[in-house]
């Protein structure tokens, strides 16, 4: 997240979408029948990010006193031209409750064109980017510079037409008048929607079964965890309302990395043709076509294990979940059962409560605790697998793993959380070997960029936090895992290289608490001595969170749901290291977290005002004790024998969510 697109998520109004811009010759396709009436029809929920980044949902608009969308695409001299006016407009109505969004529709802008576009002509305004076409197609968008108003109170558009008959519009609405305002037409440049005179001809027999069978029905068939199964055609179409919504709004498929920014090989989304395959065939009434259906001709029932017959399964001890009240974290263990070393391939942790269970995260324990003592996280070693909400499997990329050594124990952190009834969980873990003649060369690690000073407060829509890593050998990263709870809105990743340049390498603008997952790069990155990886998360601490506990509260780091974190787990290995000659950065890594997780203007050392949240109330007290050389600053080995001090103790400060890393092996 740069400063741009901090800029952007500190000072934008939550918003909407519209309509957009491909400039051009008249298109006959483009001069199609809308599929939308203009004044008077209903706008549906749709979610769009804009050229920063920043996620915008229609319906969390709803404290609006009225929302504008304004139709621009790359070139047109008539949106150009009225950049200031809109400005204006945007803030002299935004003081009265107004919402102002841009829309690009266009197949051939960029997300890099539009930003350059709007920083050229001087646009104010987030422009939303509609690059499947999907809602400017909805809302019957021809041109650009073309204005919508949408009242938040019906979610009907009231105006649409020239900029110029706007105000007007916007005046009748504001003072609960009815708007009578004659629109004349946009006079921008055309906009091309060429899917629009093809969308008759899907079916679901030809087109959308085979991608709901590839895309989706691993989730949804019988036993699976999705809330019902594609099992034929009169299942689908019943849900196609729904269907088509979560499609809008992002919730489905649950992948939250945006395409604006790299490639995954764990990518869960409909491509973009796909996407309009199935929400046209939904739009034009779903009709089945002829043929077979290709889901009804297959009985398709979950796996009992997705990857296969395990070569090993772990019980996690069974935890009663009592149907009200707080649960505090559990740290059960068990015997590690393994009496030789094994090289871990694959994980999948399959919870028999996905109500009840939050997460469970497990760690390697050289010597067993003594019965009865709980397994705290300072004790753990390597990983042998995460749970959180919406996670499945953890599969190694070729050729690494996580060596398992025999003896000792293995520890659990399960968060529960009661959801009005009584349920006994009972969790297994499935361990999937590498054999013994396919050894790995390569060592998995894993490591946490967390930031416990966390400090959220009342009422702010958009507060952003930020904490680093600095990596000090060469490393390859593999994934990262991203985890906030109800009040996340928003992450990323970037990577700063040793000569300053910096990257970004995942975006999150709709971060989704109900599914938490690895993303895993199609091409591991480089991460070179010298690197420093950088994380910032959004939060949403208002009212048009839904999903807010409670918007009057300061927010800090807490282990419940309805307190916050700031962690995202990284699974890299060292260059140099093979799996026969093991290395031990990890502690390296480990003594820099604390100053990453303070250190909010990244100078690499820690101001007395830097000190707050959890962390702070924990360091304040003991800063003259820190600050040996009364310089008024915490620096990097002042820090660092802060850290001691505090991971020394039983519990880290983190603990809640982190796997930890071996004393001695780093972390495999």
């Amino acid at each position: 997240m740069k400063v741009t697109r901090i800029v952007a998520l500190l000072s934008s109004v939550a918003a909407i979408a519209g309509c957009a811009a491909n400039g051009g010759a008249p298109n006959a396709s483009a001069s199609a029948t809308p599929t939308a009436a203009s004044a008077g029809a209903r706008v549906d929920n749709f979610l769009l990010v804009d050229q920063n980044l920043v996620a915008h949902e229609l319906y969390h608009m709803s404290g609006s006193s009225a929302v504008v969308l304004v139709t621009q695409q790359n070139g047109d001299a008539v949106v150009r031209g009225q950049a200031s006016q809109v400005n204006a407009l945007a803030a002299d109505y935004g003081a009265k409750g107004v919402t102002f969004l841009m829309l690009n529709s266009s197949l051939k802008d960029t997300m890099e064109d539009i930003r350059a576009e709007a920083s050229r002509a001087g646009y104010r305004l987030p422009v939303l980017m509609d690059d499947r076409q999907l809602i400017g197609e909805s809302l019957g968008v021809t041109r650009s510079a073309e204005a919508i108003v949408v009242d938040p109170k019906t979610w009907q558009v009231v105006y649409d037409g020239a900029v110029a008959g706007m105000p007007s519009a916007l005046d009748a609405l504001l003072a609960h008048q009815p708007v009578k305002v004659v629109a004349t037409p946009s006079a921008g440049a055309q906009i091309d929607f060429p899917a629009r005179a093809a969308r008759a001809q899907i079916t679901y027999v030809k087109d959308v079964a085979p991608i709901l069978e590839a895309k989706c029905v691993a989730c949804h068939e019988e036993g699976g965890i999705g809330p019902f199964a594609m099992t034929n055609y009169a299942a689908v179409k019943g849900f196609s309302p729904m269907i088509r919504e979560v499609i809008r709004t992002h919730r489905m498929p649950p992948y939250d990395a945006d395409p604006h920014v790299g490639k995954f090989s764990d990518d869960r989304r409909l491509t973009a043709e796909e996407t309009k395959t199935v929400v046209h065939w939904i739009e034009e009434g779903a009709p089945r076509g002829e043929g077979k259906d290709p889901l009804g001709a297959k009985h398709l029932v979950a796996a009992e294990w997705p990857l296969g017959k395990p070569d090993a399964i772990l019980d996690v001890p069974a935890f009663t979940i009592p149907s009200t009240g707080v649960v505090d974290y559990q740290h059960p263990w068990i015997v590690n059962p393994e009496t030789e070393g094994k090289w871990l391939k694959a994980t999948t942790i399959k919870v028999e409560s996905r109500q009840g269970v939050h997460h469970l995260l497990t760690g390697l324990i050289s010597e067993a605790p003594k019965p009865g003592q709980p397994a705290f996280e300072n004790q753990w070693g390597a990983s042998i697998g995460t749970y959180a909400v919406g996670m499945e499997n953890e599969v190694a990329p070729k050729n690494v793993g996580t060596y398992i050594p025999p003896g000792g124990a293995i520890g659990f952190q399960g968060h529960y959380t009661p959801f009005g009834k009584e349920v006994t969980d009972h969790t297994k873990i499935a361990l999937y070997f590498y054999k013994d003649d396919e050894k790995p060369q390569m060592v998995m690690h894993n490591m946490d960029i967390t930031n416990n000073a966390i400090e959220i407060p009342p009422n702010d829509p958009h507060h952003v936090e930020v904490a680093y890593m600095d990596f000090p050998h060469d490393a390859v990263l593999y994934s990262a895992f991203i985890h906030a709870h109800y009040r996340g809105t928003a992450s990323d990743l970037s990577i700063r290289y040793p000569d300053g340049k910096e990257k970004m390498l995942i975006a999150v603008p709709h971060y989704q608490f109900g599914w938490q997952r690895h993303y895993t790069f199609a091409e591991p990155v480089k991460v070179p001595a010298g690197s420093r990886l950088i994380a910032h998360y959004a939060y949403d601490n208002s009212r048009q969170n839904p999903a807010n506990p409670d918007p009057n509260k300061t927010v800090i780091w807490g282990e419940q749901s309805w307190e916050e974190m700031f962690f995202t787990r990284l699974r890299y290995r060292w260059t140099d290291e093979t799996s026969a000659h093991l290395v031990n950065y990890d502690k390296e890594l480990q003594d820099g977290r604390l100053l990453g997780s303070l250190d909010s203007n990244m100078d690499g050392k820690i101001e007395k005002s830097e000190l707050k949240g959890l962390l702070g109330k924990m360091l304040l007290p003991r800063w003259d004790q820190l600050d040996t050389n009364h310089d008024g600053v915490l620096d990097k080995d002042e820090i660092a024998a802060a850290a001691k001090m505090m991971f020394g103790q039983r519990r880290r400060p983190d603990a809640s969510t982190s796997s930890a890393t071996a004393p001695a092996a780093g972390g495999r």
